[in-house]
């Protein structure tokens, strides 16, 4: 439907529109209902003018500056486990620090990923070495998560490190061959590439559905499935297939085909690409789902039906990224249609931000807005904007920044709540966790400094 069909009963803003907004100030756009609010109040405030895009120059040397003085500093500081190696994580904007009860391959994985981005992005200086920071996380994991007999890495330890649930899940296997890649790249380090090629075969020695496609997900310390009901079980459900960690797995799978170039990488990572855009984030985005059986047939049971929304458009630039370092034709219009797909049906156009889950093509039924569904959609509103101007996309991730900057961020430290209401208010307040760390936020902040900031 185009902007003009859903007024034919509004004659004088139709008119004012098609005429002025749409045809004189901004040639080329394509508008869509989702956005037409919003672009009738930038209009007529004098937010964006005639031909001319949105700077967002100002914003993203602020969030540059956010990053080198508080958040940056913050994971430096409190995050480290100076005695033991690895990272802390139990903080939140209300109730202080704690002491936790375990360390979490996928957090402290992502640890490492962040701080080996942030040397290589240039905010390591005298007072915090964020090679270093990387560096004692990235032993850590070699020295007390690595199964040495067996091969692939184990899901938590106590603080000591000591092996507490020894499973090991293509989720979490996932996010350490992502952070070694990037450590590589921070440190030069051949070893740590070395290790992340090593894990990959053992994944795919183990975990490959060498009959349909796809990888298992579940698995004990010796490889073996689980089976449905297991109680070592923390990622997902066993007996299925999940968008979520198939996300992951190719998202993996493209920084190592970066950094390597393998053959039977690239090769993993086609198939990736092939079946979570064939069976998890369709080119209809109301087709998407949450699980499949393991021949991919949908599966039924209750409770697993719906979208994620921020799932929805962290695939959608992540397909990108993936199709960018394979040397494929990048599909723009899948990525759009996500895209476009999470503005209709689970933005907030009032103040910003983007709800949590949904159904097909209805309006979202769950509006809580997480922090990581936050960052995920700043990256692809980066990204569409890198692509190509568009005043809708200006406009959301305008007001995507402005929510972000009055409700998302924390007043003591500039990190991110976990999750507040859909008119802002704190829902929960954790600041570090088992499954928060400075990954999601770091990641999108960076990637929307890089886009806009400038030399």
């Amino acid at each position: 439907m185009n902007l003009e069909a859903g007024f034919q009963k509004c004659n004088p803003l139709r008119m004012c529109i098609k005429s002025f907004a749409v045809r004189a100030a901004f040639p080329g756009c394509r508008p869509s209902l989702w956005l037409l609010p919003a672009i009738v109040l930038a209009i007529f405030s004098g937010l964006v003018t005639a031909g001319r895009a949105m700077d967002f120059s100002t914003p993203a040397r602020e969030m540059k500056a956010q990053l080198a003085g508080k958040i940056l500093p913050y994971w430096f500081d409190t995050a480290q486990d100076t005695q033991r190696g690895g990272y802390l994580l139990d903080d939140d904007a209300v109730k202080g620090r704690g002491t936790p009860s375990e360390k979490q391959i996928v957090t402290q994985s992502r640890m490492v990923w962040a701080f080996s981005l942030a040397q290589i992005e240039g905010y390591s200086d005298t007072n915090r070495n964020y090679l270093q920071a990387a560096a004692q996380g990235y032993h850590f994991l070699l020295d007390h998560f690595l199964d040495r007999q067996n091969g692939g890495y184990f899901w938590t330890t106590d603080l000591e490190g000591k092996p507490v649930n020894d499973c090991k899940f293509l989720y979490g296997q996932a996010f350490t061959i992502y952070a070694f890649v990037e450590y590589y790249r921070a440190s030069g380090d051949k070893e740590a590439l070395n290790h992340a090629l090593e894990l990959y075969h053992v994944v795919q020695a183990h975990l490959h559905d060498h009959q349909n496609d796809g990888w298992f997900e579940q698995a004990d310390r010796n490889w073996k499935l689980l089976s449905p009901g297991d109680p070592r079980n923390a990622v997902e459900v066993v007996g299925y297939k999940s968008a979520n960690s198939h996300l992951h797995w190719m998202e993996a799978l493209a920084e190592l085909y970066d950094a390597t170039h393998d053959p039977d990488v690239k090769k993993s990572l086609v198939e990736a690409l092939r079946v979570n855009a064939t069976f998890f984030y369709p080119g209809d985005p109301a087709r998407c789902a949450f699980y499949r059986q393991f021949d991919w047939k949908p599966v039924t049971a209750p409770g697993t039906a719906g979208l994620s929304y921020g799932h929805n458009v962290e695939f959608a630039w992540l397909m990108i990224r993936a199709e960018n370092v394979l040397g494929e034709k990048m599909s723009w219009n899948h990525f759009y249609a996500l895209l476009d797909h999470a503005l209709q049906n689970g933005y907030d156009h009032q103040r910003g931000g983007l709800y949590y889950r949904g159904f097909d093509d209805h309006p979202a039924t769950d509006t809580e807005k997480i922090w990581w569904v936050q960052a995920e959609l700043l990256c692809a509103l980066t990204d569409a904007l890198k692509h190509e101007p568009d005043l809708r996309y200006e406009i959301a991730l305008g007001k995507q920044l402005s929510f972000i900057k009055n409700y998302q961020v924390g007043p003591r430290a500039g990190i991110w709540l976990y999750a507040v209401t859909a008119d802002g208010k704190p829902l929960d307040t954790t600041l570090a966790n088992s499954w928060k760390a400075n990954y999601h936020d770091v990641r999108a902040m960076m990637k929307f400094v890089d886009a806009f900031a400038g030399n």
